[in-house]
């Protein structure tokens, strides 16, 4: 029996961080279980229907951001004759503040289209949230054979919203242990468009798209002082989303001779080597207001196996799990520059104390969140594990 896995996503070369774990994921489970039949249900803004060499799956571009009706969907899920299961990775910035997805799962179900559903709640929002759409959406989620998450707060948060225990799965978020580690600076400098006479001193890097729930207000707050000792280098990396911000990080520039502004979308493999290059990562989040979800780069970041400061969110509680000690209140720029400076000159120690977060990235490998995803489609199939399926 060949098994059939339907993935209902943004794709490459969408810009988003669902995209890319997506295709992550994807490509760990061929590497498991080369034999899978897969296919992407994506959105459109990443082209026509292709075939992705490297995940080897055939992508069919079905739906646009947020709309209402999924009946391409549904009807490439007939054209193809169905699906073992059909995993949904959502977010609401895709699949919108409705129950369009719903319905569209109930009308798949009832034409035998799919014989399981699994939906990856990569945003769960509290019952106080000033989205009240998102907790209509999320009290029908016990439609679904599995709602996987990837922390414990956003377990209980379900659980406390009545979806069944027995349904709720926490699969953490796969982690990439960096692949240029090996790779000199100069190397690194060359790929990344960057010079050597650039960076000088302790190179703090600062990944991802640029917008204020990131923090990046608070940052440009915090490096202020650290920019007059000039003993530091700041790599701001990402795609612009804000414009005031994007002014404020120039500003910011203009009167910090070694900070460097990379502005434009990273790719995972552009991340890796400016984590690979740096000596710290910071990740200043503030959050949304009462939400939770977890931050791929802090995972991307975790591989690198360097230092890494955050703020006490939920986004990042993983951090805050296995090394306390190097996050920071947010909206803090004081503490946020006090933890930085310690940083730099305790760095050795640092290192040392990473390792549970070390040990962390090794046990999240996407290899192993692959095969928890696997055996998952195996027990909801009724077969005894993945190879049987």
């Amino acid at each position: 029996m060949v098994f059939r896995l339907g993935l209902a996503t943004t794709y490459p070369p969408t810009h988003c961080g669902i995209a890319e774990y997506s295709r992550m994921l994807l490509m760990a489970m061929k590497s498991i279980m080369p034999s899978i039949e897969a296919y992407v249900f994506a959105d459109r803004l990443g082209g026509d229907e292709r075939f992705d060499e490297f995940a080897r799956v055939m992508v069919y571009p079905c739906f646009t951001h947020q709309e209402r009706s999924y009946r391409d969907l549904l009807d490439k899920l007939a054209e193809i004759g169905g699906v073992d299961v059909l995993h949904v990775q959502h977010e609401y910035g895709i699949f919108g503040l409705h129950n369009g997805l719903i319905h569209a799962i109930e009308e798949a179900v009832r034409e035998r289209l799919v014989k399981k559903t699994v939906i990856t709640m990569h945003t769960v929002d509290h019952p106080n949230s000033p989205r009240k759409a998102t907790i209509e959406f999320q009290s029908h989620l016990n439609i679904f054979d599995a709602v996987i998450v990837h922390s414990v707060l956003q377990e209980f948060e379900l659980q406390h919203q009545d979806i069944h225990p027995l349904r709720i799965y926490r699969i953490p978020h796969g982690t990439m242990l960096n692949p240029y580690l090996w790779m000199p600076r100069f190397k690194l400098m060359e790929e990344l468009g960057l010079r050597s006479e650039q960076l000088r001193g302790f190179i703090v890097v600062v990944p991802g798209f640029l917008r204020k729930d990131k923090g990046f207000d608070i940052l440009v707050k915090a490096v202020k002082p650290l920019l007059k000792e000039r003993g530091f280098t700041l790599i701001v990396a990402g795609e612009t989303r804000d414009p005031a911000l994007r002014r404020e990080l120039e500003e910011m520039i203009k009167n910090g001779p070694n900070t460097i502004f990379i502005e434009r979308y990273l790719a995972n493999e552009e991340i890796l080597k400016l984590v690979a290059l740096a000596d710290a990562v910071v990740l200043p989040y503030r959050d949304r207001p009462k939400s939770y979800s977890v931050s791929g780069i802090l995972h991307l970041s975790m591989g690198g196996l360097k230092p890494i400061i955050g703020t006490r969110t939920p986004r990042l509680i993983e951090l805050y799990q296995h090394a306390p000690r190097l996050t920071v209140p947010p909206k803090s720029p004081r503490e946020l520059t006090k933890k930085i400076r310690w940083l730099s000159k305790n760095y050795d120690l640092a290192i040392a104390y990473m390792s549970s977060l070390y040990s962390y990235a090794v046990r999240t490998q996407w290899l192993r969140m692959a095969r928890r995803h696997l055996s998952l489609y195996a027990y909801l199939l009724g077969v005894d594990r993945v190879s049987n399926i």
